[in-house]
């Protein structure tokens, strides 16, 4: 057996655990304790389709290998981001460009956050026909990678959530979450279930295809001609200067305002909604990427427009959502129901919640530090007897577990 065909085999079995994990998301707690599904049927149904536990966690033994071109480029792009910032700090730009810098890095910024993330990979919302074109032009402006390929990237990263077909699995650490994992060859599960994951909605829309088609001919007219054009034409800025800070620095401060989400948003804050889920709340990451830090409430929620319980707190996005619904360009908001969260806050909530959670789970949280994973296999992969199965690095369940609700009900296998 070659290695391919190898790989093609724990990637099938990698897919009916996904299969099991989605039929076991449809279940709700209480049809448990009612009886009308076991959590012996459930381990049964795991048997069934036997799996190495190794298929969906972490195996730190395996090195990425850098790709040096790739880590030059992205050395020598900061290198030129923090020379036009310096300038703009110090007066070396007029202060018409430096807004004009701010302006478009924010632009930018909502166009990966409402178009290629909320609207085109999660379906939180839909869109008129002029939006989409607003939007994937904000996107391509942005500069990382068209829509198609940015939400592949994104479902994977749902789908398989801080494991080995994470493509930026966070228990790699800061670093490679963050940048690394864009200077490093992919993980060939990455490669492999990245080919599987469903992506015909995306494939049957003209303007996604449009765009994924002509990508780096728009790259280079909306996020470098245009850019660099406006400060030299207008604002009478030297050509130089103007490629520095309208294309370097815009580019570099918001693509690292979105990396912060892949890294600080997976480790440095609290799981209020579930605590078996990586993902954490971060306010400082939402303040920086315009919303997209409530990350446990997302990869809990991930079909809800807002990304966040209090849609108002540090979340401009979903406000600029709803505008969008009252001038008719946006419909169909969709949102978890307070009720819906209080559940999921009560049942997997690690009690830091700010009107459910108690003093006693905070300060337990706490002490911890900033790095408070409450289930160890975070930090850890180590094999559990009992397991059978492997859910996001997290071993399937014991029969204390359900009713400590602590692990049950997980939006694993949502997009």
């Amino acid at each position: 057996m070659t290695a391919a065909d190898s790989l093609r085999q724990e990637v099938e079995k990698s897919e009916e655990v996904c299969d099991i994990q989605r039929d076991m998301n449809k279940t709700e707690f209480t049809d448990i304790q009612n009886g009308k599904d076991t959590l012996s049927n459930i381990n049964d149904i795991a048997k069934e389709n036997e799996v190495d536990l190794k298929y969906l966690s972490t195996d730190y033994s395996y090195k990425h290998e850098i790709v040096w071109k790739n880590a030059i480029g992205f050395l020598i792009l900061h290198l030129f981001a923090v020379w036009g910032a310096v300038l703009m700090f110090t007066g070396g730009v007029t202060w018409k460009t430096t807004l004009w810098t701010i302006f478009l890095g924010y632009v930018a910024s909502e166009g990966v956050t409402i178009g290629a993330h909320r609207f085109y990979t999660h379906k939180s919302f839909k869109a008129k026909p002029l939006l989409k074109v607003i939007l994937i032009i904000m996107q391509t402006l942005a500069g990382q990678n068209s829509i198609f390929i940015w939400c592949r990237d994104h479902r994977l990263h749902h789908r398989y959530s801080d494991t080995d077909a994470d493509p930026h699995n966070s228990k790699r650490g800061f670093f490679f979450c963050h940048i690394g994992w864009l200077m490093m060859k992919k993980h060939p599960y990455v490669i492999e279930l990245g080919k599987r994951i469903d992506m015909s909605d995306l494939q049957a829309d003209w303007m996604v295809m449009f765009q994924k088609k002509y990508y780096y001919y728009l790259y280079v007219i909306f996020a470098i001609i245009i850019p660099v054009w406006v400060p030299v034409h207008y604002f009478g800025e030297p050509l130089f200067q103007s490629i520095l800070t309208a294309y370097f620095t815009r580019y570099v401060s918001q693509l690292n305002g979105t990396w912060l989400v892949n890294s600080a948003a997976h480790l440095y804050g609290t799981r209020p909604y579930d605590k078996n889920l990586q993902p954490v709340e971060s306010w400082f990451v939402s303040c920086i990427s315009l919303g997209e830090g409530w990350h446990n409430y997302h990869h809990a929620f991930p079909w809800d427009y807002k990304a966040a319980e209090l849609s108002m707190h540090f979340n401009q996005t979903a406000s600029i959502i709803r505008f969008m619904e009252k001038i008719g360009l946006a419909y169909d908001l969709k949102t978890a129901s307070p009720e819906m969260v209080r559940n999921r806050i009560i049942r997997t909530g690690d009690g830091t919640h700010y009107e459910l959670g108690d003093e006693e789970s905070r300060n337990a949280v706490k002490a911890r530090g900033l790095l408070h994973p409450l289930n160890p296999s975070y930090t850890v992969t180590y094999k559990d007897p009992k397991a059978t199965l492997k859910m996001e690095g997290l071993p399937l369940f014991n029969e204390k577990d359900v009713f400590d609700a602590n692990v049950f009900i997980r939006n694993v296998g949502s997009r």
